[in-house]
């Protein structure tokens, strides 16, 4: 049952870092295309749009990676309905872990390294979100240093 659950989580890990890698780098194509960074352009409404686009991508990231996990934790039948199963995992996913909802010790390793996996996503995502709005910061500065002697926005 160890080497069961070491191979799913490996699985599980490669796939949800994958859906994460490919969602930012939608999310960066779609702001690279929508010209969002020009600074002859800036605005602040347009970089708080920018933001919120942004954040709102990495939560749907987020939620098809809960729901990746929450699938095969359906397949698996540790839970009777895949509600329960969705709910488990995104307790697990974000660390809250109410324990309200507990597995059985077959399966307990798979979802501790969810747990992991989540907390270096989420991470990820921090990060990624702290690095946009630091270069819209500095595109903003930028910008009013051109001396254009208008108002940003």
């Amino acid at each position: 049952m160890l080497a069961q659950n070491l191979i799913l989580a490996i699985i599980m890990v490669a796939i949800t870092s994958g859906i994460h890698l490919m969602g930012l780098m939608v999310l960066i194509w779609l702001m690279r295309n929508s010209r969002a960074s020009e600074l002859a352009k800036f605005n602040v409404f347009r970089s708080s749009a920018t933001i919120m686009l942004v954040v709102m991508g990495i939560f749907l990231i987020h939620t098809v990676e809960v729901w990746t996990y929450a699938v095969l934790y359906y397949e698996l039948a540790l839970f009777d309905t895949f509600e329960a199963c969705l709910y488990f995992s995104t307790s697990v996913f974000t660390t809250v872990g109410f324990g309200d909802l507990v597995v059985g010790p077959n399966w307990r390793l798979l979802t501790a390294i969810e747990s992991a996996n989540g907390f270096l996503l989420l991470g990820w995502s921090t990060a990624f979100l702290i690095s946009l709005t630091g270069h819209m910061r500095a595109l903003e500065h930028q910008w009013l240093e051109g001396g254009t002697g208008e108002e940003g926005g």
